[in-house]
């Protein structure tokens, strides 16, 4: 059976959007053109790949392993590609990142200022999101690599490498500063207003982990979703707030801040870069992976 190529493309692109109008504007041909060149493909293999529904369209078992094997032929093609593309200077090309804004500004941005102005040809694409997105669109094809804290669960599709461990801690503002000198524990918390990342963000789940491992349960009064405005609202005195050490070096060396020494031991973690285990960086992706675990 011969089937071209491009049939088998424009099937991947098809499925992995989940939408035909969406595929149509990625190939630049019409919507009836690609719903017809898809009904030509189920002619030819005989089945039926996609059923239709109100967001778009849904592969059908059958579709759903032809995927796999499209997709990993795609992936060897595009492989191919970026093993031509390390044989050429750094003259052009483009990094697509997800990265959280904070880890952006703290960590991410003396590596991009050192590469940028050593290779100020290549386009570096920024998308800050949350973790868990961040990740989907990594793993979608949609982003190069991924700067995060280490994800708790195991990605076995990804490859994980350490660059940086932070210490997370508890604290306030001078008004907390006449706490008892000794370490409190956890559970002592609970008797002040508390500032906590968003539920949704890694940093919380790494504290509410942290929590109950020592059987602690405490309920924040805030809960925010920005990490600059939880140590502004720290700075001015709504609460204990959780936050990064290595990023709040200079508020603790002027006394804007206070670290609240904790009995327990809350582990430092990890701040890594991510990419798929079985596609190829391109050329520029490896230089800039390459400067960063340098320093």
């Amino acid at each position: 059976m011969e089937i071209s190529l491009d049939l088998y493309k424009l099937f991947y692109t098809v499925a992995k959007e989940g939408s035909i109008s969406s595929a149509a504007k990625i190939l630049y041909i019409s919507q009836p053109a690609v719903t017809l060149q898809i009904k030509k493909l189920e002619s030819q293999l005989g089945i039926s790949l996609f059923t239709r529904s109100k967001h778009g369209v849904i592969l059908t078992d059958e579709g759903k392993v032809l995927f796999e094997y499209v997709k990993n032929a795609i992936d060897c093609f595009n492989n191919g590609e970026n093993a031509l593309s390390n044989l050429k200077n750094l003259d052009s090309g483009t990094i697509r990142i997800g990265v959280s804004t904070t880890i952006c500004r703290y960590i991410l941005m003396p590596y991009l200022e050192k590469f940028h102005a050593t290779y100020p040809k290549i386009d570096i694409q920024i998308n800050n999101n949350v973790s868990t997105n961040i990740i989907k669109e990594l793993r979608n094809g949609n982003l190069d690599m991924v700067i995060l804290f280490a994800p708790q669960a195991e990605n076995k599709d990804l490859i994980i490498t350490p660059i940086k461990e932070v210490k997370d801690i508890f604290v306030g503002n001078k008004e907390y500063f006449n706490l008892p000198k000794e370490k409190i524990s956890l559970q002592d918390l609970e008797q002040y207003p508390l500032i906590f990342p968003s539920s949704t963000s890694s940093s919380r789940a790494y504290l509410d982990k942290c929590l109950k491992d020592n059987n602690v349960d405490l309920k924040p009064k805030l809960e925010v979703v920005s990490y600059n405005l939880i140590v502004d609202l720290i700075k001015t005195g709504f609460g204990i707030g959780y936050v990064t050490k290595e990023f709040i070096m200079d508020e603790l060396d002027n006394k804007t801040l206070y670290e609240i020494k904790i009995k327990e031991d809350i582990p430092k973690r990890s701040i890594v870069i991510a990419t798929m285990d079985k596609k190829e960086p391109n050329y520029s992706v490896k230089k800039l992976i390459e400067l960063i675990c340098k320093q």
